[in-house]
Order: C-alpha cells, then structure tokens, then sequence
C-alpha cells in the first residue's frame, strides 16, 4: 500500500486536491488513473480512502470514500536525544525511531554538545517519509531544540530516565520500566552527559539506567531504547 501525507485533511473532508509535486508523482510516476484508490493519513491516527476523480499532472483530486481510526498504543514513547557531529547519524535515527515506533523527539544540546543547530524542516521531512513508508498514522512530534538544564526542569507526566555511560549505581532499563506507562529517556552526545548533568537530572527524579554492556554510539543507544521500549510492552 501507498500512503500519502496530508496534515490539513480532516474527518469532515470529502475530497483532497494534492499539491502539483504530488499530483505529478500520482499521475506520472505511479500511473493512477481516474477511479483508483489512494489512501492518506493526516498524521493525527486517521487513513483515509479515496478515489481519483481529476487524474491531472498538476492538480489530482480525489473523493474520499472512508475513514478509519488506526488504534493507539497504551504507552506513548518521548525521547530527548542529543544532536550528533554527523547530522546524517541523527537522521538515521529519527527514520528508524519512526519505523519502530515513537510519539516525541526532542534535541537537546548538553554540555559536551558538539552539534548545536539543527535542521527542522530536513528532519520534518525524514520524519514524513518513515510514517508513510511504515504505514503508520501517528506523525511524532519533533520538538524545538532546548538546552538540557532547560528541558530537565520541565515536568514530566511519566517515567523519567536518564541512560549514560558513568561507572555508577543505575539499573537496566529492562529492570526499571513499567509497562503500558508513559516514557521518557534521555540520550547524551558523543562525549556523553557531563557529571553535572547526570546529578541534575537525578535531583529531578530522573532514573539512571543502563542500555547494555557496550558503548553504545549516541544514534545507536537512542534507537535501543526505542526498540527496548516496544518489544517489553508487547510481550
């Protein structure tokens, strides 16, 4: 199945026009005609079905025949992940996350922090092309890029976890996650948290745990605790 993307599509629509770049990917690149079914979610949890009733390069219509409400998890997933040297690691990241499964992103920038701008729209874009692309109608929401002392004064309906590197007492997070409970865990850059950042963050009640045995890179231990995350809550 091809899904397309449309934010501003509502339940209350009966029919979409999509944008010439689309219009022309629909006509000329996967040749739909006139009475084919499209299918497009709005990002919000809806797939819609519709049928083409303008087959033009610039300007496709289509009618939208039925609406669906794709079910929600019990748990949803925020990850507060450090930007990476190389943006492409951190956009592998955002692509898998998607694919497996995930509600918020947010980047933070620490104190060993080497990259500190990011690229919104690029990473809008990435996160676009992996919920259609896994079928899924839940667009994550990618946060505005906020320092970590910042974000860790935010409060948090839901478990707090800071995962890191330091030769200290922490858990697994295996150990430590509740099921079917809101999450949030926080990744560090390459250089990982400073010690003063991961006694701030375990003065706000964030919990310290551990993602495995090895060193992980920051894109890598972001991606294993999404992974982490889906597969203990459906066993």
């Amino acid at each position: 199945m091809q899904l397309f993307y449309n934010k501003d599509l509502t339940q209350n629509d009966t029919e979409i026009r999509f944008s010439k770049d689309e219009s022309r990917h629909i006509v000329k690149v996967l040749r739909k005609s006139l009475g084919d079914i499209l299918h497009i979610t709005n990002g919000k949890g809806f797939l819609f079905s519709a049928e083409i009733i303008l087959a033009d390069l610039k300007n496709c219509v289509a009618k939208i025949l039925s609406l669906e409400e794709q079910p929600k998890r019990s748990y949803q997933v925020h990850l507060a992940v450090a930007p990476t040297k190389m943006n492409d690691r951190y956009e592998w990241f955002l692509e898998k996350a998607t694919e497996i499964g995930i509600d918020q992103i947010t980047p933070i920038i620490c104190e060993n922090s080497e990259r500190k701008v990011i690229k919104p729209e690029r990473f809008e874009k990435i996160l676009q092309s992996a919920m259609k692309q896994s079928l899924n109608c839940y667009m994550p929401k990618l946060n505005e890029a906020i320092t970590f002392k910042d974000f860790i004064e935010q409060k948090f309906e839901s478990q707090i976890f800071i995962a890191h590197c330091e030769e200290t007492q922490k858990q697994s997070l295996k150990q430590s996650l509740k099921l079917n409970e809101d999450v949030l865990i926080l990744i560090g850059p390459e250089g990982d948290f400073s010690t003063s950042e991961i006694e701030l963050a375990i003065k706000q009640n964030y919990k310290p745990v551990t993602l495995g045995n090895t060193r992980l890179r920051t894109e890598t231990a972001a991606i294993v605790a999404c992974h982490s995350i889906a597969f203990a809550n459906e066993l």
